[in-house]
C-alpha cells in the first residue's frame, strides 16, 4: 500500500491560474467599461445638442441691489418644468455643483464655483417650491428648493439643497410672494 506521503511526492500540484484567460478578461472588462461611458458621454452630448435652442444664460446685473436672502448649498440641475427626469444639459445647467444663491429685486443670482454662474430675473420667476426630487436626486420630502423659471420659450425647474434645510422654506416664501408683488403691480398699471 501507498501511503499518503508517498501519492502526495508523486504528483506535481496543477496550475492554479491561467494568467492569460485572467488577463483577456481584466482587459475585456476594461473595454465594456470604457465603451459604456463613451455611450453615455455621447448621450450627454446628444442631449446638448437637442437642448441647442435654448438661449445664453443671463449674466447678473452689475449692481442688483441688495440681498434679501442668501443660501449656500447644492445645486442638483434644471429639468424641463413638471418632468423632474428631463434634464436640461444645455450651456451648463445639467452639472451639480457647489451653489451660491443670492435673492435680491432685481432676481435670483446663481454662482457656481467650477460650473458656469447664471442670473434669474425676477420677471422670469413663475414659482417656488419644497419638492423631493429632480434629475435623478430624491431625497426626503421637501428636502429640495425648486424654482419654475421661464428662459426663452421653456419654462424650467432648477433644483437646489441649502447646507441649512429650515433656509428653504424662507426662500419659498420669499420668492412666491416677489412673483406675487410683481404680478399685481403689473396687472394695476
Amino acid at each position: 500500500m501507498t501511503t499518503f506521503v508517498e501519492l502526495a511526492a508523486e504528483k506535481e500540484s496543477a496550475d492554479v491560474t491561467d494568467w492569460a484567460a485572467r488577463l483577456g478578461w481584466v482587459v475585456g472588462l476594461l473595454l465594456f467599461i470604457a465603451l459604456v461611458y463613451w455611450l453615455m458621454r455621447e448621450g450627454w452630448k446628444w442631449r446638448g445638442t437637442l437642448q441647442s435652442d435654448l438661449p445664453e444664460l443671463p449674466a447678473a446685473p452689475s449692481d442688483p441691489g441688495p440681498a434679501t436672502l442668501e443660501l449656500s448649498g447644492r445645486y442638483h440641475g434644471s429639468t424641463t418644468a413638471g418632468q423632474w427626469l428631463d434634464r436640461i444639459v444645455a450651456h451648463g445647467l445639467g452639472a451639480r455643483s457647489r451653489v451660491e444663491l443670492t435673492l435680491s429685486d432685481a432676481g435670483v443670482d446663481v454662482v457656481r464655483p467650477g460650473a458656469s454662474d447664471f442670473f434669474i430675473p425676477a420677471g422670469q420667476l413663475r414659482e417656488a417650491r419644497l419638492d423631493k426630487g429632480i434629475a435623478g436626486k430624491v431625497l426626503a420630502e421637501g428636502g429640495l428648493l425648486i424654482v419654475t423659471w421661464e428662459h426663452g420659450e421653456k419654462l424650467l425647474d432648477s433644483g437646489f439643497r441649502s447646507d441649512h434645510a429650515a433656509e428653504q422654506a424662507e426662500w419659498v416664501e420669499a420668492i412666491n410672494t416677489m412673483i406675487k408683488t410683481s404680478t399685481t403691480e403689473g396687472t394695476a398699471r
